[in-house]
């Protein structure tokens, strides 16, 4: 599986599935989760009402997918990142879990080409290095040849720049 870093808006990125650092809700929120809703249209908004009314909020850690609305996608895979208030083992790992469950739901789906957003490290307040840390190394050892490719979508001159060095080497 390729692996690579860009400087750009999550939403405009083509590829088979984007990841939305979603809220527990599933409704739509600031920063990727309100531009991806909002890009989006309707139609995501309708498909998580449709996955609440069946399961309820999404935890952190889990995903769960959905239509693309108007978005230059196929899928949109909805995770929810831990809100850093210390540090813990639990909150690395729920981090972690984030992009294992989204990698599995992108399997599940046939899915070739995936893109995440930083998880977790705006409003959630994740220390931007580790969370880089923690994406790259578990994207890295999910090792799973039916996905050929990774875009790690850097928002920031500063996650960009963590990105691009951790996958050199």
């Amino acid at each position: 599986m390729k692996l690579k870093v860009l400087k750009s808006d999550i939403t405009t990125i083509k590829v088979d599935v984007i990841v939305n650092a979603a809220n527990t809700s599933l409704l739509g929120g600031g920063g990727v989760d309100g531009a991806i809703h909002r890009k989006g249209g309707s139609e995501i908004l309708e498909a998580c009402r449709k996955i609440r009314a069946t399961q309820g909020k999404c935890n952190p850690g889990k995903a769960v997918i959905t239509t693309a609305g108007n978005l230059p996608t196929k899928y949109v895979i909805h995770t929810v990142g831990p809100v850093w208030n210390n540090r813990g083992e639990d909150k690395e790992s729920l981090l972690a879990n984030c992009y294992t469950n989204a990698l599995r739901l992108a399997i599940e789906n046939d899915i070739k080409t995936i893109a995440f957003p930083n998880i977790s490290t705006r409003i959630y307040k994740f220390p931007k290095k580790l969370a880089a840390k923690i994406a790259i190394e578990t994207v890295r050892s999910f090792n799973q040849e039916q996905i050929e490719e990774v875009i790690f979508v850097c928002f920031d001159e500063e996650n960009y720049n963590l990105y691009d060095k951790l996958l050199r080497i």
